[in-house]
C-alpha cells in the first residue's frame, strides 16, 4: 500500500473521530447531582468520551442509568391519537313504515225509510229506494274487505191479515235482494219477511184510512244488514 494512501486513511479516521466527538459533546446530558453514578464536570453535565460514551463511576448500577447514556437514548414520545367524537346518544334514524290499512268494519245495518219505503200493498222499489240502494248501500259494501252474508228483512204495516202481511214483507225483501244482485253484489243474501211484528211507528186507529196509511208508511220498510267474519 502506498504511503499516500495510508495518509489519506489516517486523515479520514481523525476527521470522523473528531466529528463524532464534537457531536457527542454538543449534546450535554445533565447528571443526577449530587448522587450521580456518572462522572460530571463543573456544570453538572455527564463527562463523555470522544465517541459520546458516558463515563460511569464505580458506584454505577442499572438503577442509576439515565436517558442518553444507558437504556433509552431518548424519552418515548407521547402519542396523541385523536379519535372522532362519539355522541352520548345517537339520534334514531327515521324509518318510514308503510301504513297498515285496517279492514273497514262491515257489521252495518241500513234501513230504507222515508220516501224510500214501499207504497201501501206494494212490493216494488220506488225510484228513491233504488237510488239509495245504489248510491249508499252498494258503495258502503264495496269498501268492506270481506262480508260473510247480507241479511235482508222486509216489513209491513198492521193493515191486513198476519199471513198476508208476512207474504208481502217477504216479497219486499226479495225485491231488495234482487236489486242488490243486479248492482254486482255477489255476497250470499238471505231474504226473509217479518210481516207486521216489528213496527217502528204507532198511529191513532181513529184516523181516516188514507191518513192511517200515510201514518204507517215507516213500517213498510226493508232493513239490510251486512255481517263480516268474526
Amino acid at each position: 500500500m502506498s504511503r499516500y494512501r495510508i495518509s489519506r486513511l489516517a486523515l479520514s479516521f481523525v476527521l470522523i473521530t473528531n466529528t463524532i466527538g464534537a457531536f457527542a459533546q454538543t449534546n450535554n446530558i445533565k447528571a443526577a447531582s449530587p448522587d450521580s453514578a456518572y462522572a460530571q464536570d463543573s456544570s453538572g453535565n455527564v463527562i463523555r468520551s470522544e465517541f459520546g460514551l458516558c463515563w460511569r463511576t464505580g458506584e454505577w448500577t442499572d438503577s442509576n442509568a439515565i436517558t442518553g447514556c444507558d437504556g433509552q437514548l431518548a424519552p418515548p414520545l407521547a402519542l396523541k391519537v385523536t379519535a372522532p367524537e362519539v355522541p352520548g346518544s345517537l339520534s334514531p334514524v327515521p324509518v318510514t313504515v308503510p301504513a297498515v290499512v285496517a279492514a273497514s268494519p262491515c257489521d252495518t245495518s241500513i234501513t230504507l225509510s222515508n220516501e224510500q219505503t214501499f207504497e201501501f200493498n206494494k212490493a216494488e222499489l220506488t225510484p228513491a229506494a233504488k237510488q239509495h240502494i245504489k248510491g249508499v248501500v252498494v258503495s258502503r259494501l264495496d269498501k268492506c274487505s270481506r262480508i260473510d252474508i247480507i241479511l235482508v228483512t222486509g216489513h209491513a204495516d198492521k193493515l191486513g191479515s198476519t199471513a198476508y202481511n208476512r207474504k208481502l214483507s217477504e216479497r219486499r225483501a226479495a225485491a231488495v235482494a234482487a236489486y242488490l244482485q243486479s248492482q254486482g253484489v255477489t255476497v250470499p243474501i238471505q231474504a226473509s219477511g217479518a210481516g207486521s211484528t216489528q213496527p217502528i211507528k204507532s198511529c191513532n186507529k181513529k184516523l181516516s184510512r188514507k191518513k192511517l196509511i200515510d201514518c204507517l208508511a215507516p213500517n213498510r220498510r226493508v232493513t239490510i244488514v251486512a255481517r263480516s267474519p268474526d
